[in-house]
């Protein structure tokens, strides 16, 4: 179950996605740090005071085969410019979710969230054989709402109260 996902990258023509690494917590937190990201309190973007949770907890989900977090590269220069995971991964339904995406506020409405998310999904179902990806996204993270519409996803429906917020 595990090895369903292997060490992938995804690459397209203005990123790339490579296996996020506790070696990339400075570049995340300088990603982050454009817009503040960490402040929005819809999201789950890591501050300086919670980085080494946000990874560790990313990097324990990926060795349990439940999520496959990714960093997001500028490919004009290398930077890291944001993160994105497949998560709630599971195998025996072939299915996942895509999420856990941010990008730094310069980055935003480029057209790096449309190709990231075009070479996840293609992967997902070309690969990996799923037949179902999902999409999710907080009811007031507006930003975010649009920019899965923009894809092309049709929303299914709202879960209200089924989690609590931190």
């Amino acid at each position: 179950m595990i090895d369903w996902i292997d060490n992938i990258e995804l690459e397209g023509e203005k990123v790339k996605l490579i296996p996020l690494k506790n070696s990339h917590k400075d570049e995340l937190l300088n990603a982050a740090s454009d817009g503040k990201l960490w402040e929005l309190w819809f999201t789950s973007v890591p501050s300086s005071k919670d980085i080494g949770n946000y990874i560790e907890h990313a990097l324990n989900q990926k060795q349990k085969g439940i999520e496959f977090p990714f960093v997001v590269l500028n490919k004009k220069n290398g930077e890291i410019i944001g993160s994105t995971r497949y998560y709630n991964i599971q195998t025996e339904h072939r299915r996942l979710e895509i999420g856990y995406t941010w990008y730094a506020k310069k980055h935003q409405r480029t057209g790096v969230n449309t190709e990231s998310k075009f070479l996840l999904l293609k992967y997902a179902f070309e690969n990996l054989d799923c037949i179902a990806v999902q999409f999710m996204t907080n009811w007031h993270n507006l930003r975010s709402r649009r920019a899965i519409a923009r894809l092309g996803a049709k929303q299914d429906g709202i879960l209200r109260n089924h989690r609590l917020n931190s």
